[in-house]
């Protein structure tokens, strides 16, 4: 007899970016057998990480401290991980080219009899979000991304998986193509062709533990019969910890300053951090390294600070003293400039957008007078603090790593619906 509690369950990741999503099921004891993801430098974030939890499980965590502390190499890292750990992480584009030899390797990979049980990923959100169509002429109708999810539909009519989890911005739900048809009525259509029942939700991030007020839409698929409200409605986490407290243990820095390398962290660290599974004192903090700033810059900042702390009022460019005012475009996106809220419970929305400046994640410290640093938007995305975030050239970037950090799904979301998920799974 089956012991249900023992029960393995592997999944596929698609369009896996940084491993956010994929982080959480595999703290949720899920295992993953490969994944797919277009961008080389989040491939190699992967591949690090995979090579972390392998040595972990081997008592080898000496080997990974080394690395992060910048005594070996990646090279050497990865010479002492099995081949086929990181050989499951594919850096394709998914295209009706590449399909083909992205099946061939997953079917590699389970070449000793195992199943996927679960699909999870979502595509590249730019093509739906709000942001996105109001900044393009054409609504981003012509954007190929729209229909990404039809390649998703292809690895559900291939592998059959029990469920499936997929992950997409708000926005999804009002885009339209040029017939006006929504783009989420035909994927539902799709799945359910493959046959697949479809339930979703709009989550809040901020409402299961992730100090920020991140909303999605997160869909999820069930094979066979017309079953309804499985749904694995994650369990709420609302905590009082405020952003200022997480980030209070961090080394205080000012713009420019920090490094990738490891930084020591004080004794005055919130207990949250160790139960959101942040905190891990066995292994160093990296990636707290701020970017520079000019002058100019730097006067905004503090301006935006002395705004906020002023009865929580936002800066608006136009109220600049004029000196300041350098943008000719003073109609729109007049909140460039925005402090994360030290004193709540969560910040704005994490997003890759920081990869390019960081004036919409001005530091709350009016004395640090910054932006936030890697691993300060990794916490509010509820990353591992032992998480490191790698480029494509195997030198350290910031901008590879801000990019990565704000397209990911906040790890601790990502966890508790896992844990949902796999309640449900190990009785059917």
């Amino acid at each position: 007899m089956i012991d249900q509690e023992k029960k393995e369950f592997r999944y596929l990741d698609l369009f896996a970016g940084a491993g956010g999503l994929s982080e959480g099921f595999i703290r949720a004891g899920f295992i993953p057998v490969a994944h797919v993801e277009m961008n080389t430098s989040a491939c190699y974030t992967l591949k690090t990480r995979l090579a972390y939890h392998w040595l972990s499980k081997c008592d080898k965590v000496d080997i990974y401290k080394s690395y992060l502390e910048g005594n070996i190499s990646r090279d050497e890292l990865y010479k002492n991980v099995p081949e086929k750990v990181l050989e499951s992480v594919i850096n394709k584009e998914i295209s009706d080219e590449t399909i083909p030899s992205i099946f061939s390797k997953i079917d590699h990979v389970l070449k000793d009899g195992n199943k996927i049980d679960l699909i999870i990923g979502g595509p590249p959100c730019q093509a739906y979000s709000l942001i996105g169509r109001a900044c393009d002429v054409n609504k981003m109708q012509n954007d190929k991304r729209n229909y990404l999810f039809r390649y998703y539909a292809l690895f559900l009519k291939k592998y059959l998986p029990q469920y499936f989890v997929f992950e997409n911005v708000v926005g999804l739900l009002s885009a339209r193509d040029k017939s006006k048809k929504y783009y989420f009525e035909e994927m539902k259509d799709l799945f359910q062709e493959n046959g697949y029942t479809v339930e979703y939700r709009i989550l809040n991030s901020s409402h299961y533990g992730v100090p920020q007020n991140r909303k999605r839409v997160i869909l999820v698929g069930k094979k066979g019969g017309d079953d309804s409200n499985f749904y694995p409605i994650p369990e709420e986490w609302i905590t009082n910890i405020t952003v200022s407290e997480i980030l209070r243990d961090l080394p205080k820095i000012k713009a420019g300053q920090g490094s990738v390398l490891p930084c020591k962290t004080n004794e005055n660290c919130s207990s949250w951090l160790y139960e959101a599974g942040i905190e891990n004192k066995s292994l160093p903090v990296t990636w707290h390294q701020s970017r520079p700033n000019n002058e100019q810059d730097l006067e905004i900042y503090k301006k935006a600070v002395e705004s906020w702390n002023n009865g929580h009022q936002r800066l608006n460019y136009n109220d600049l003293p004029e000196h300041l005012k350098t943008h000719k475009n003073r109609h729109s996106f007049t909140d460039r400039f925005k402090v994360v809220a030290g004193d709540l419970p969560y910040s704005q929305t994490i997003m890759a957008h920081i990869a390019k400046d960081g004036h919409y994640y001005i530091h709350p410290d009016i004395n640090q007078n910054r932006s936030l640093t890697p691993r300060e938007a990794a916490r509010l995305q509820t990353f591992p603090d032992d998480y490191f975030f790698e480029s494509d050239s195997g030198k350290y970037s910031r901008t590879e790593a801000f990019r990565q950090i704000g397209n990911a799904v906040p790890v601790l979301l990502a966890q508790k619906i896992a844990e949902k998920l796999k309640e449900k799974m190990r009785y059917e």
